[in-house]
C-alpha cells in the first residue's frame, strides 16, 4: 500500500509515534536509519486503540488527554494551559526528552495531581521485535532491543524522581503481536488512543483545535507537547479550554478503567 504524503510528513514532525502519534527526530542526524532488508521481512503491525470504559448514563463526558514528549523541547502553550486550567493529563516521555527538559520535570514533580508521567521509551525507537522499517524508521529489531527500549525508558522516569511508569507507548505507536506480549510481560499496559489530535503536530492550529474540541465521552486523545514552534500546539491549547467549557471531565489513565484492543490492557496475572 502506498504511503500518503500526509502520513509520511506526520512522522517527520515529531522527532522519531501517534504520541498515539509518535514522530521523527527534529534533526536528520537523530533519525536511526533502517538497514537494507533483503528480502524484506514481512510482519503484521497493529496500531492499538484505547478508550475509557463507559460510565453511568447521565454522567459528565470523560476524556483522557495524553501527550507524547518524544525529544526536543516543551510546548509552553500547552503546558501553561494545563496548569492554569488545572487539567489533569498523561504525558509519555522518552529518556532523551527527560535529559533535556529538567525544568519541566520539576513542574511535573510539583504538580502530581495534574501530570501522570509514563514511558515513551529510551530513544524513541519503534518497539517492534523484527527488523522492519516503519515510515522509514528502523525498528528495535529484536526482543532484546525492545526490552532495552522499554526498560531504559522506565529507568529514566524513575531516575528523574517520578513514580514508576505502568503504561508504555512506543514510537510510531505500532507493534507486532509478539512485541506487545513482550511489553506486557515486563509489566506494562500498552497505550493506544482513539483520537489523533494533531497528526504528529503537523496540523494547523484551527484543524487541531476543531479535532480535539470535538472529542466524545470515552476518547483517549493523543497529541504532542514537544513541538513549541509548530502551529498545532496553539490549537491543542485552545481545544483544551473549549472542552473544559463544555463540562468535560478530564482524567489520567492511572485513575480510570480503560479498554484496549490487541491484548494491550487485558488483565494478566501479576499485572495491575
Amino acid at each position: 500500500m502506498r504511503l500518503s504524503l500526509t502520513a509520511g510528513l506526520v512522522f517527520l514532525s515529531c522527532g522519531l509515534l501517534t504520541c498515539g502519534i509518535a514522530a521523527l527526530p527534529a534533526f536528520a542526524s537523530d533519525i536511526p536509519k533502517a538497514p537494507p532488508q533483503s528480502p524484506m521481512q514481512k510482519v503484521k503491525l497493529v496500531e492499538p486503540r484505547l478508550r475509557l470504559a463507559k460510565t453511568d448514563t447521565g454522567a459528565r463526558p470523560r476524556v483522557a488527554l495524553t501527550f507524547d514528549a518524544c525529544m526536543g523541547a516543551v510546548d509552553e502553550r500547552i503546558l501553561s494551559t494545563l496548569i492554569r486550567e488545572r487539567i489533569p493529563s498523561t504525558v509519555f516521555v522518552t529518556a532523551r526528552w527527560l535529559r533535556k527538559n529538567q525544568a519541566t520535570v520539576a513542574i511535573f514533580l510539583a504538580n502530581p495531581d495534574l501530570f501522570e508521567i509514563e514511558n515513551h521509551g529510551e530513544n524513541h525507537v519503534p518497539a517492534i521485535d523484527v527488523a522492519v522499517p516503519v515510515y522509514g524508521i528502523a525498528s528495535a529489531g529484536s526482543p532484546e532491543a525492545v526490552s532495552r527500549e522499554v526498560g531504559k525508558g522506565a529507568e529514566a522516569v524513575i531516575a528523574a524522581g517520578l513514580p514508576a511508569p505502568r503504561w508504555f507507548r512506543g514510537a510510531t505507536a505500532k507493534y507486532d503481536a509478539s512485541s506487545i506480549d513482550e511489553i506486557r510481560k515486563m509489566g506494562y499496559r500498552v497505550a493506544g488512543y482513539s483520537l489523533n489530535g494533531d497528526d504528529g503536530s503537523l496540523l494547523g492550529a484551527g484543524s487541531a483545535e476543531r479535532r480535539i474540541a470535538a472529542a466524545k465521552d470515552g476518547d483517549v486523545v493523543i497529541s504532542h507537547i514537544n513541538q513549541p514552534t509548530h502551529a498545532a500546539g496553539q490549537g491543542v491549547a485552545n481545544a483544551i479550554v473549549k472542552l473544559k467549557a463544555r463540562g468535560v471531565e478530564f482524567v489520567k489513565l492511572a485513575d480510570v478503567e480503560t479498554v484496549g484492543d490487541n491484548d494491550t490492557t487485558t488483565p494478566r496475572p501479576g499485572l495491575f
